[in-house]
């Protein structure tokens, strides 16, 4: 039997704004930047093709499954996996799942603040006129 739960949870202002966050979060920086390098320097069309299949094969489902779970279970990611393990009768261990979630978000957004730090870098150093008749080789040594 099905136990109704209520969200303390804000919603999407529209389906639209949904589709846009779940794809900037699946996408992220590393293939914003790297991608086109990557392909350029390892033979292109093959990579591209790989990484399709892939994203069709692995990363719609996942993202898939977290969308259902987190709309079942309508709590933080911990909770949801704790709720529906004694919902199910499964082993409470199900609930580091949940923990796992947490983890990986969090060094994601390490590194993220990484790049912000470089970007709030090289935006002073922009002000500073630091890169005015610049050539590369002088960019590179400083960063």
């Amino acid at each position: 039997m099905s136990v109704k739960r209520s969200s303390i949870h804000g919603q999407w202002s529209s389906r639209w704004a949904f589709i846009l966050a779940a794809t900037g979060s699946a996408v992220g920086l590393g293939n914003i930047w790297r991608f086109p390098y990557l392909t350029g320097e390892n033979g292109g069309g093959a990579f591209v093709l790989v990484y399709l299949i892939c994203v069709v094969l692995v990363g719609i489902p996942i993202l898939m499954a977290e969308v259902l779970v987190g709309r079942r279970g309508r709590q933080s990611p911990i909770n949801t996996m704790r709720a529906l393990a004694v919902e199910e009768k499964l082993h409470p261990y199900w609930s580091l799942l949940g923990w796992m979630g947490v983890v990986a978000g969090f060094i994601i957004l390490s590194f993220y603040s990484v790049v912000a730090g470089w970007t709030l870098a090289y935006i002073f150093r922009i002000g500073t006129g630091i890169f005015v008749d610049s050539d590369a080789a002088f960019s590179e040594k400083i960063f």
